[in-house]
């Protein structure tokens, strides 16, 4: 009874007319950030902190949360409509997206990626409200070894699923995992594969992997590979879901908030390793696996879009709950939240409650704004795709290029944008996956530092990861992973 009189109170606070427009105001600012690849919502934030310095803490902090969550709805409009992922979190959305925008289904993969994103939303909001200080207790009990081995699953999820091969799909992998060893070390802060390139020093960046590997590459492969080639594909047939679509949509989206809200508790990799896992599972459930690859499967949009939210809005538990921020994103907001001589930590709902609350009652009220947002505007988004191929292209060129430089304002990043834009042409030539790239790359160095906590905890010794019942659980999953499809194949062979 006491969460609902907090909840209550806290959309009474949320609810003002000054509030209500400072949640606004993030959604908005958050959705154009989403759909501008290279700025994202960890540098949107930092750079508008000194701006809300003299603003009420409460609506500056729901105004932050507008930013972080209506990125996510924005970065799957440009995956969708041009191939060029926005955000990290968008990468899975534009694989299938992007397909189904090509074969005139861009309303529908927009209108399922929009009210998934508000499904799971919601659903992590309510799980926020009712079960974060539980949850976050048992999500901090993961030790160093059960970390390691949850992202070595992701890897061998991502290799074995994405790519027409599982040989395609390691390979791709482990160029990730090479371009994540690239920068200081994180223990003896020596420089590794850096050729002596001062800007490699601080690594690679993944938007601008992601970007050249997404977009530049989508653009060189059209010119070089496509040319005039026919434009009815294109051709717009619908603004909307079907039934048969909503049918396909609903379940994905259960499943992926399922999979999204636990990783939005732990430092594992942000919102990448859920919709990837969503993917995979998608796949594997769907009733239309020819349509993964080829004409666009909108499961494979709706699961990725839904997880995607799921862990974002769940990254706010042990950020309110511990301060502990698992996320770039968070650990800005952290920041923010110092800045007003606030400690998120377990004390904080009772020393700062009329806060607190308010933020969360500003999570349902943002994911109905995002929705009012999102929605009237499907069909004019779809509008992009009548743009002739030319002028398209090109501008997702300058789009990009735009992008990668303001970053950092470097002339190296551009150089470096358009080789990793010529691997991934040579790659999607060679049907090499190119999403296992940016996994490997993000999630490597954090499996590396994982992997040596682990050993360290252990003495020197391995067998610290079949001590642990959390850690026999997930090797357990793993090899069930790697064996089982193997099993079942050999078996259908046998049969027939």
């Amino acid at each position: 009874m006491d969460i609902l009189n907090n909840l209550l109170q806290g959309f009474i606070t949320a609810g003002t007319p000054i509030n209500l427009l400072w949640a606004l105001l993030g959604c908005t600012i958050g959705t154009a950030v989403g759909v501008l690849p290279g700025i994202g919502p960890a540098t949107a934030v930092a750079m508008l902190l000194p701006i809300t310095m003299k603003v009420d803490p409460t609506a500056s902090m729901i105004f932050f949360a507008g930013i972080y969550y209506g990125a996510m709805y924005g970065g799957s409009t440009t995956s969708i409509l041009l191939n060029t992922p926005g955000e990290a979190g968008s990468m899975v959305t534009a694989m299938e997206g992007n397909l189904m925008a090509k074969h005139g289904r861009a309303g529908a993969a927009l209108a399922t990626a929009a009210i998934g994103s508000f499904v799971a939303g919601t659903i992590a909001t309510v799980i926020v409200t009712l079960f974060a200080p539980f949850i976050a207790k048992h999500a901090v009990k993961l030790g160093p070894p059960e970390y390691f081995l949850l992202m070595l699953l992701a890897f061998c999820t991502v290799s074995a699923v994405l790519g027409k091969s599982t040989l395609r799909g390691l390979t791709s992998l482990f160029i990730g995992l090479a371009m994540g060893l690239v920068g200081l070390d994180q223990i003896s802060g020596q420089a590794r594969y850096t050729a002596g390139v001062p800007e490699l020093l601080d690594g690679l960046e993944v938007v601008l992997i992601a970007v050249g590997l997404f977009a530049v590459s989508e653009a060189l492969y059209v010119v070089l590979y496509e040319g005039r080639s026919d434009e009815s594909q294109n051709k717009l047939t619908k603004v909307h879901m079907t039934g048969a679509e909503w049918r396909r949509s609903w379940p994905a989206w259960l499943r992926a908030t399922v999979i999204g809200t636990p990783f939005g508790c732990i430092p594992a990799g942000g919102s990448e390793i859920p919709t990837f896992l969503s993917y995979a599972t998608e796949k594997k459930l769907s009733k239309h696996k020819e349509e993964f690859g080829t004409t666009g499967a909108i499961e494979g949009v709706a699961g990725p879009e839904a997880a995607n939210n799921a862990a974002i809005t769940a990254t706010l538990i042990p950020l309110l709950t511990l301060g502990i921020p698992t996320s770039n994103t968070t650990a800005i907001l952290l920041g923010a939240f110092q800045n007003y001589g606030i400690n998120p930590g377990p004390q904080l709902f009772d020393t700062n409650g009329a806060l607190v609350w308010a933020l969360i009652a500003s999570l349902y009220i943002g994911n109905v704004m995002l929705l009012v947002l999102n929605l009237p505007l499907v069909g004019l988004w779809v509008k992009l795709l009548k743009i002739p191929k030319a002028p398209l292209y090109a501008g997702i060129l300058i789009f990009a290029t735009v992008g990668v430089y303001g970053m950092r304002q470097s002339a190296f990043d551009l150089v470096l944008l358009y080789v990793i834009g010529v691997l991934g042409l040579v790659m999607r030539r060679f049907d090499f996956p190119a999403a296992p790239v940016v996994v490997g790359m993000i999630l490597g160095p954090l499996a590396e530092a994982q992997l040596r906590n682990a050993v360290a905890i252990g003495e020197g010794s391995f067998a610290v990861f079949v001590q642990r019942p959390g850690s026999i659980l997930l090797l357990a999953v793993i090899v069930a992973v790697l064996v089982l499809p193997r099993l079942i194949r050999m078996r259908r062979r046998h049969r027939y």
